[in-house]
């Protein structure tokens, strides 16, 4: 996907051996020559219970069966490498298409294949695209939108290459509606990552991707600064924020806080939620899940427990194998709580985890996209089918209902949970 962001920040994780650059890039352009057969660990390849329904996706938009060739043009029932999904609490669906720097509206969750959207913002019509719909930046345009959330019956989208997070204090119901405050910004028509200068603040940000509710305060994923920032309540443009995880101050950047990788650092934080507790964030680059039990409340502060890896001093792609496990991850990009567990999207891997624990290191307990827990590959390594997944970036869930971005396959997965 052409939107600059697989290698705006792609720099070596600090484990890996001298000179091994591996990017979201390198990863997607992977595949196996027939002479290649790595051996799957003794013991992984186990089933796991499926996560969501076994029958597939109860609807699917922007995609229909054949459609590997089809044109991505805009339109109203077409997506372009969407990466954010929010099943709002008033019934309303929003998709961030990335591809195409819009944001779509459905007024009612869809009931069938390929409806299209009610509302479009980010663009004049649903048949044009463009960075900002080609013109200057306002509170209306989008560069690459990516995370969005329900915000206090509102709606928060992160606004990731016009470095900015729009609100909206209601939903939108109508085309073009301009956004009511901006974060990471002074006003709406200036862009520059961390307002043009060398070091962030509290109140700049460098390629936002995620933005949360989590337990009352709007958490936003400044992937670009490489940390968490949380506002408590924030109520109008430029405001600063009030909490910062990832760094143990608000001017500073570093990857994993200038050190090796540990409990408090992070390395391209990009989805958050509350589950059973716990903050629980994807921590991409360190290929890591952190949760802190209960919300943190000072700068810094390092997190209880990591899922994908042993321990908080590791960070390598499936625990340093080809192959993934139940207990490892690839560059998780989103984490969704639904039915009690906690559900995260591991991108790289193509597939869908759920854990009910969260105990450091222990193995996830559900599974979906993969034939078994020790399987990964784009579309199973096939043709895309209605079931498969093909980088999932991101995640929803409304009851028993759970939305999928499921990006690499240009599309949107409306799915149940398994019964």
């Amino acid at each position: 996907m052409p939107d600059g962001t697989r290698s705006a920040i792609a720099t070596p994780c600090r484990t890996r051996p001298r000179g091994c650059h591996r990017t979201e890039a390198d990863a997607m352009k992977v595949s196996l020559a027939p002479s290649f057969r790595p051996v799957k660990a003794e013991g992984t390849q186990i089933a796991g219970a499926p996560l969501l329904e076994e029958g597939g996706p109860r609807v699917v938009l922007g995609w229909s069966p054949g459609d590997v060739a089809t044109p991505l043009s805009p339109a109203a029932a077409s997506l372009f490498g969407p990466r954010g999904v929010c099943l709002h609490p008033d019934g309303t669906l929003w998709v961030a298409d990335t591809g195409h720097h819009r944001l779509l509206g459905w007024r009612k969750i869809p009931q069938s294949d390929n409806e299209p959207a009610d509302i479009l913002i980010g663009q004049p019509s649903f048949c044009r695209e463009g960075r900002n719909a080609k013109g200057p930046p306002g509170p209306a345009t989008l560069n690459v939108p990516t995370g969005l959330c329900a915000w206090r019956g509102g709606l928060a989208v992160a606004d990731a290459w016009n470095h900015r997070v729009l609100i909206w204090r209601e939903v939108p119901t109508g085309n073009g509606q301009p956004a009511d405050l901006v974060l990471g910004q002074e006003d709406s028509e200036s862009v520059l990552a961390n307002r043009g200068a060398d070091r962030p603040t509290s109140a700049s940000l460098h390629w936002p991707y995620g933005v949360a509710e989590v337990a009352g305060r709007l958490v936003v994923c400044d992937s670009g600064n490489r940390r968490l920032l949380v506002w408590s309540d924030p109520s109008e443009t430029g405001q600063p924020a009030d909490l910062v995880l990832g760094q143990h101050d608000f001017s500073t950047r570093d990857e994993n806080a200038g050190g090796e990788v540990t409990a408090m650092s992070m390395r391209w934080p990009h989805g958050a939620c509350w589950w059973n507790g716990h903050l629980a964030l994807a921590d991409s680059g360190n290929n890591r899940v952190m949760l802190w039990r209960g919300f943190p409340e000072h700068n810094g502060s390092p997190c209880d427990a990591i899922l994908g890896q042993r321990d908080t001093a590791h960070c390598d792609h499936n625990m340093s194998s080809y192959y993934p496990s139940a207990a490892s991850v690839n560059m998780p990009y989103a984490t969704v709580e639904a039915g009690g567990q906690l559900i995260v999207a591991d991108t790289a891997n193509s597939r869908l985890l759920g854990w009910a624990d969260s105990a450091t290191g222990i193995a996830a307990n559900q599974l979906c996209g993969q034939p078994d827990f020790a399987s990964k590959g784009d579309n199973r390594w096939g043709m895309p089918e209605r079931d498969s997944l093909c980088w999932p970036y991101g995640l929803s869930a409304l009851g028993d209902l759970v939305a999928v971005a499921d990006s690499g396959n240009n599309r949107v997965l409306l799915w149940n949970l398994a019964r």
